[in-house]
């Protein structure tokens, strides 16, 4: 059974990669040139360190750490 733990941390590289895999999609097949100056590749590691920020402010952890 998965639980939140296993899902926050499978989620964190599949962030990260997101960046690269979308600017690679737009690279092959060449729809969306106009993309290809934004900066791509960041915009999935803030992702994956947004998730892991939000989840230690607001997760089970800061619950914990409250009570």
């Amino acid at each position: 059974m998965l639980e939140r733990p296993d899902a926050v941390l499978a989620a964190i590289p599949l962030l990260a990669v997101s960046g690269l895999a979308l600017r690679s999609v737009i690279v092959v097949t060449g729809l969306g040139t106009g993309l290809l100056a934004a900066p791509l590749a960041p915009v999935g590691y803030l992702a994956a360190l947004a998730l892991v920020v939000r989840e230690l402010f607001s997760g089970p952890v800061a619950e914990r750490a409250d009570g």
